[in-house]
């Protein structure tokens, strides 16, 4: 690889947004916006809300984030082909300038979210101005670098958070101010979701944000795994080149606080009453026989004080806590943070996974990493399996370990909310 074009990156820190052209869905040549977008394509749920999205629009954006076919090859294959013709039939155009992207997503709850779409230099090995939390699968992040050399697109954007300053900033202003003009696209999602997204073109406006986010660290909130392709990606190109920048959304939470759930575990060989078998004498076991709302209850008072998990599957709930400390030392690994030896995700892998269930944590074969508690109890009631569902992570948690460069187990977090995938596309052709 030629590293010649990366030697002045290697000084820079802080955060580098560049404009970029977006690739957007015509309005008058699809059902509608909502119809064409979908969640992030590992919170989709499969296979049922695979084959909602698909069969809500012909040209829903799973078609390109989520490719059906025998083979991954012939997926990719059929994502390029794809994108080709609905670049050429007009169904998604590029926009006629450079911009950043203001992005806007509400709910009836009184959630406001604001942020910036643009396109991220990546940075060099030891500039911390993005800091990841969690490890990845690498089966996952082969799978989504795969997608993107045959598309030469980035279809989703990464969700990034910072902390800003309390008084306006230049970024906060410009945020708001556009935000006051009529957005190029609104629509309401499914999910009761109200997106709006502006552009902003002028180049003395995106010269201060750029100067302000270039302040600033960033922490991965999701996408991970696309980061990590980001970077092999990267590593692949010579430089310069339209790969060493990501698609990415920024979100100063000192204004739009994000919120933290919890990722749920599906065991899929593991029947109830084999995973609650193998926990006696390790765990505290209680049977919870409520409707889910007052167990996830049961499960956060739980967690409160130590490390608790709900499990199901066979009808009914089991909270399962106290567990052995003996067992614990024998079993976590010594050499991280107190932070992170107690997280409930450190104990489920390396306790409960690895030592007690024998399951391996990177077969999608034997585990599924599910958003949606609901479709994780129903998931598991349907195949026979065990739900594991988690208590989420507070955002202070995640970000000091990350600032220690201390890596939380895969799929330790969800923060949302996500930006729906379709409303802007970047593409790295020319």
């Amino acid at each position: 690889m030629d590293t010649a074009g990366h030697s002045e990156a290697t000084a820079r820190r802080g955060l580098e947004l560049t404009p970029f052209r977006g690739l957007r869905y015509d309005p008058d040549r699809v059902g509608s916006l909502a119809a064409v977008t979908s969640p992030p394509y590992d919170v989709v749920v499969r296979p049922d809300g695979l084959l909602h999205l698909e069969s809500s629009d012909p040209h829903n954006i799973v078609r390109l984030i989520l490719p059906q076919a025998a083979t991954p090859a012939a997926r990719d294959r059929q994502a390029a082909r794809t994108l080709r013709r609905w670049r050429a039939e007009g169904i998604l155009t590029t926009d006629p300038e450079p911009g950043l992207y203001v992005y806007e997503q509400r709910a009836d709850d009184g959630l406001l979210q604001r942020g910036v779409i643009g396109a991220l230099r990546l940075p060099e090995a030891g500039d911390r101005s993005v800091l990841p939390h969690e490890d990845v699968m690498p089966h996952v992040v082969a799978e989504r670098a795969s997608l993107m050399r045959a598309t030469s697109a980035n279809f989703e954007p990464l969700l990034l958070t910072y902390r800003g300053d309390r008084a306006p900033t230049p970024t906060s202003t410009a945020v708001e101010r556009a935000a006051d003009r009529p957005p190029l696209l609104a629509t309401t999602t499914e999910d009761g979701y109200r997106h709006r997204l502006w552009s902003i073109t002028d180049p003395r406006e995106i010269a201060e944000i750029q100067s302000d986010l270039a302040r600033h660290q960033a922490l991965i909130a999701d996408g991970h795994h696309r980061w990590a392709t980001y970077r092999e990606l990267r590593a692949e190109h010579p430089s310069p080149s339209p790969w060493d920048h990501g698609l990415v959304l920024l979100v100063d939470t000192a204004r739009y606080p994000l919120r933290v759930r919890a990722i749920h575990r599906l065991l899929h060989d593991l029947p109830v009453a084999d995973a609650l078998a193998a926990l006696k004498g390790t765990f505290r076991v209680r049977r919870v026989d409520a409707p889910r709302a007052e167990a996830l209850t049961a499960l956060a008072k739980a967690a409160a004080t130590g490390n608790a998990f709900l499990l199901a599957g066979d009808g009914t709930y089991h909270l399962v806590d106290h567990p052995d400390p003996e067992l614990l030392a024998r079993t976590v690994p010594a050499d991280r943070p107190a932070a992170w030896r107690t997280l409930d995700a450190t104990v489920l892998h390396t306790t409960l996974l690895a030592h007690l269930w024998h399951v391996p944590e990177d077969s999608a074969a034997h585990i599924s990493y599910i958003h949606d508690t609901a479709a994780t109890v129903e998931k598991a009631e349907r195949d026979g399996g065990t739900a594991v569902l988690m208590h989420p992570v507070r955002e202070e948690v995640v970000r000091d370990l990350a600032r220690q460069g201390v890596t939380m187990p895969r799929k330790s977090t969800s923060f949302g909310p996500k930006p729906a995938s379709g409303l802007v596309l970047r593409t790295l052709e020319p």
